[in-house]
Parts: C-alpha cells; structure tokens; sequence
C-alpha cells in the first residue's frame, strides 16, 4: 500500500509531544504495511496505546511494545475476519467467544485489558466487552499503608524546567508579573443558567427522562440552526418524498463500535420525527465531520422512507458572545489581569510525592497571578499507589493537605484561587456535571479570594468569559470523529473544537465514554454554554495547543506531570477588549499566552 511519509508525520505529530525523527518515521511506515493500516489509522492506534501508558513518548523500544501489545492483536482480527466465509466458520468463532466469555467472567481483567465492544458493519465479528467499572477504592478508605514518598527521579534531574514550549503575542518575561496592587474580578457567570453549588443525588435517571432531555437537545439546537439560516420548516425523517427536504436529528451509531461511514443513523426528534432514526447516506456528501451525539440539520431525500440520502450538511452556528451592557460595564473591573492555568495530577506517577505542587507554589509566590485556575485531579484514582491503596491517609485528607497549603503559601498574595473538580479525583462524586469541592474549610480570611466551581464551569475574570472543564472531551471526541476533508479543510484540531462550540455543550458526545457517567437532567442544565466563551479552556492528555476558532481562543496547557515527568502549565494576559462598533467583530481578549514547562 502507497503511504504518504509527509501526511504520516503530520498525523503523529499532532499527537506527540516530541519530535519524530526519520527512523522513527520509517518504523511506523513499515508497521503500516505490515498491519495494512493506513497513516490516520496508525495515528489513532498509537494514541490509544500511549494514553493507557501515561502518555508515552515513539522510540524504538516503545514502538516494540506497541506492536506487541497492540498491532498484532489487530492482525489476529484481520484474520479471524478473513475466516468468516461460511456457516461452519461463523458457528464455530461464535462456539470460541462463548467458552472465552464464560473464562473471562471467572477471571481478574489485566490492568489495561479494557476494550470497546465492536459491532459495526465494518467490524461485524461480536467482541465480549470486559465490564470493568470504576475502582471501588473511590468510595473506601484506604488501609493505613506507608506510600513511598522518594522523589521522581526522572523528575528531579529534568533540564528543561521554565522552558517555554509555546507562545502567542509578544510579551518580555520581566513582564510576566500580576497582583500589582489590585485585586481581580472572579465571579460565576450564569448568563441566565443556574449555577451547580452543591452535591446532589444520582443515580436515579428513568430512560423516559434521558429521552426528554435527549430530544430537548435536539429541539434546542434545531430552533438555533432554524433561525440561524432561515429555514421555513423541517421534514420527516421517514416521510417518503422525490423532492429535497431539510431534515432535523443527532447523529447515531448503529452499532456499540466506532462510528464509520457504514454505521450512520440519523435519530429524529418526537415532535417532527417521532422519534424515529431511519439510515443515513452521506456518499454524496463531498466533506463532513461527524461524531455521535452531533446535532445536525441536513438537504437530502428519502425515496422509500427507509433510508434519508444527505445532499448537503449545515454547519453548526456557535453562540454569540458575552457583551455587557453600558450598566454592567460599570461595574466590571477591566484592567489587565494575569492569570495562571494548571492541570493536575500534581504528583508523578511513582509516588506520591508532590514535588510538581511545591514548584507550581514556587511560581505562584514569584510570579504572583492574578488569577490561578487550579484543575483537578489532586488525588488521581488513576494512580499506582491510590488504585492498591499503598497510603497512610484518607483521600480527602490528601485533598485538604494540598489545598491549604497552596492557600497558606499565597497568603500574603492577592491572588485568587479558584479549584475546578475532575472525575478522576479518588475522594469526590463519581457524575458529570459535578459538583464543586465541598467539606473544606478554609482560613476566614481567605474566603473572598478561594473560589470552589462545579466541573465544568463558566467564569467571569474582569469581564472576560472564561469556559472551565477537567474532562478529557477532546481525547474523547478525537477518537470517535469521522471525516472526509479536502486540501485546504481546517486539521483536526480545528474540526474539534467547532463542533464544541458550534454543538454548545462541554460534552456533546452521546452515548459518552464509559469513563463520564453522565446525569442528563444535570447535563442539560449544567454544562452548556449560555453565550460562547472568549477563553475556553480544555485540558488534555494529546498535544497542547493554542488555537482562535470561531472568535474564542481555546486552550490546551497539557498536565502538570505526565507519568514520571515534568509537564507544562498556561500564563495568560487577558483584558475586557472595548466594545466593537456594529458590524465588528469582536477582539481577542487574550494579550499573550505562554506555555510553559514546570
């Protein structure tokens, strides 16, 4: 098969954090051939692989693993496929599943073994899907085992700390200075959406409810794109017609596997559609992008009612932004405010060692922001020594130690803090939305300038709309995106954060990954965008990045730490940009970005 090295290199890089050097190159090309995969394809294996071992890094001895691990599994399947050519063979793997599901159900999965169930026309073959939920040391307290405390090695002897890996704007660093005598403005912006503040119970979802806040989603956007591009009326999905209709429905899968070009559906809402999902053909559609969950409004015609033949796909419109009347304007600090952004875990993964916090305290005290977005998880469940319970501490216990001592560390500071929850932290609520840190008690000095937020959250900083999550939703929607692009498309970075924007929500996947429970009553009323934020942070374990889409600058600072080493956090010098005259658009709030290695 004929491989392009160039598209090869630019598909791996978008992903990795170091550069690929030729032989590396030439190994992927030749597992491509081998494995018949094509240069997407081997870019979305590795991404998998290196996301279930903390984030590793292409080299030789990596790539081997890889291979092992992951790419002779897939030719194991391809000829397992090329088997089915009979009755006798279909019996007989279905008899070899069924003895393999009945061992697998006696046994322990091996850490890592968790797989997707595969179902899709393209993957017709029935995989077991390997029911591993949540650790159940979530919900326990941990024996009292001493946890080794010894640094990171590999952290302690890094080099390249304070190294700045990317920046936007031009900005000297002796500038790279807040709290100079004033204070910032922090305050949850609702924007007409009520704020989540507290715990609440879960759990207790009827389908009948998920089904009405499902089809509120689609209404909502629909009567959005409606007015957006003028359409007089939407059509029944299922209605047979010769004549070109526009159609209104959230893209499905229909299958447990990944969503291809085979496997579309297009679900109807009940008010026009009843409800119905009928399959869709996009073989006429010249370029798209699609995920599940998306929202779309679609040209096309259904000759026999059974199957809607896409002609022509709407883009999706994002939200205008936050303008602030003349009254409001009064009343908002819009000076110039620096504000720093860290991802956790704030502990490498070879113990429990908060090194990366004491130097992220470090930077705090220098540098003085006047803002620090402080993203969990603290106390990542997702870590050796939590998930076999080797500590001396509760998990709120460890919380509480590393959030008073950032507090206590930035006393004689002005800087406002403001901690954003994540469902990986080990001691909180196991739901999306989530609510924010509760049971902390701080110093009552500190109360103005701490500030606990629900997961995700909207804020205000000196008139500028920040939108907050610590869920990995561009991973998420990396892997489960389908594209036709042409020379020139916008790459898929790009595609990504659109559809976030233009499909208003924090999480517009649906069904969501296995690891985002997700309460949908709270979901609708909770995590989506009242206006389109001017700043929308998205932390994530793929490449960082600094990116204007649509008018909002959007984020990706990367973790504090990323397996045994060192990772990167954001500065930004924001202000409220002055009101533009009509037919204007409106500037970038941001000043200057840098981000930086810890």
């Amino acid at each position: 098969m004929a491989l392009n090295p160039e598209l090869l290199r630019s598909e791996l890089e978008m992903f990795v954090n170091t550069g690929l050097d030729d032989n590396i190159l030439e190994k992927f090309q030749e597992l491509c051939i081998q494995y018949q995969l094509d240069e997407v394809q081997i870019a979305e294996e590795w991404v998998a692989f290196s996301f279930n071992h903390n984030g590793l890094n292409p080299n030789l001895e990596t790539l081997e693993r890889f291979e092992y691990e992951k790419l002779m599994k897939l030719g194991v399947k391809t000829q397992t496929r090329r088997r089915m050519e009979d009755v006798n063979s279909l019996l007989e793997i279905a008899e070899d599943n069924e003895g393999e599901e009945l061992i697998d159900s006696y046994s322990t999965p091996a850490k890592g073994s968790q797989k997707r169930q595969l179902t899709t026309p393209e993957q017709p073959v029935s995989k077991r899907k390997v029911g591993q939920g949540r650790s159940p040391l979530h919900y326990v307290s941990p024996s009292i085992i001493s946890p080794s405390a010894t640094p990171s090695q590999k952290y302690s002897s890094r080099t390249n700390a304070g190294v700045v890996v990317a920046s936007y704007g031009q900005l000297h660093s002796m500038q790279w200075q807040g709290c100079q005598g004033r204070t910032a403005q922090v305050e949850r912006f609702t924007g007409g959406h009520d704020a989540l503040l507290k715990r609440y119970k879960h759990m207790f979802q009827g389908l009948h409810d998920i089904r009405e806040v499902l089809d509120q989603k689609i209404e909502d956007m629909g009567h959005f794109l409606k007015e957006a591009y003028n359409i007089e009326e939407f059509s029944s999905l299922t209605l047979p017609t010769q004549e070109t209709v526009t159609v209104l429905g959230q893209i499905c899968c229909d299958g447990n596997g990944k969503l291809n070009s085979k496997s579309l559906l297009l679900e109807g809402n009940v008010e026009i559609s009843a409800g119905f999902t009928v399959p869709l053909n996009i073989s006429d559609v010249k370029e798209y992008s699609l995920f599940p969950g998306q929202v779309v409004v679609m040209d096309g015609i259904n000759t026999s009612g059974q199957t809607f033949v896409a002609s022509k796909i709407y883009e999706g419109k994002p939200l205008p932004f936050y303008k602030p009347s003349s009254e409001e304007l009064e009343n908002v600090n819009c000076e110039a405010a620096m504000v720093l952004v860290v991802c956790g875990p704030y502990t490498t993964s070879e113990g429990i060692c908060f090194d990366p916090l004491l130097d992220l305290i470090a930077v705090i005290k220098r540098d003085r922001p006047d803002v620090c977005l402080l993203l969990g998880p603290f106390v990542d469940i997702t870590h050796e020594q939590v998930e076999t319970c080797q500590l001396k501490e509760t998990f709120i216990s460890l919380l509480k130690s590393c959030i008073l001592r950032i507090i206590e560390e930035t006393q004689s500071l002005t800087t406002q803090l403001v901690f954003v929850p994540s469902l990986n932290d080990a001691f909180h609520n196991v739901v999306y939305p989530l609510p924010p840190y509760t049971d902390l008690r701080i110093p009552a000095q500190d109360t103005q300038r701490v500030h606990f937020v629900s997961e995700p959250s909207t804020i205000m900083i000196n008139g500028v709309v920040f939108g907050l999550t610590s869920t990995d939703v561009f991973f998420h929607m990396s892997s489960e995106e389908i594209a036709s692009v042409q020379m020139g498309s916008p790459d898929r970075f790009t595609r990504l954060l659109k559809h976030i924007l233009s499909q208003h929500s924090y999480c517009p996947l649906y069904p969501p990954p296995e690891d985002v429970p997700v309460n949908y009553e709270h979901l609708l009323q909770f995590a989506t965008f009242s206006v389109t934020p001017d700043i929308l942070i998205l932390p994530s374990n793929l490449r960082h990045f600094m990116k204007e889409v649509l008018g909002c600058f959007c984020i990706n600072p990367g973790r504090l730490t990323k397996g045994h080493v060192g990772g990167n956090f954001a500065r930004l010098i924001v202000q409220r940009p002055p009101a533009p005259a009509t037919g204007e658009n409106l500037p970038l709030p941001c000043i200057s970005v840098q981000i930086v290695r810890i």
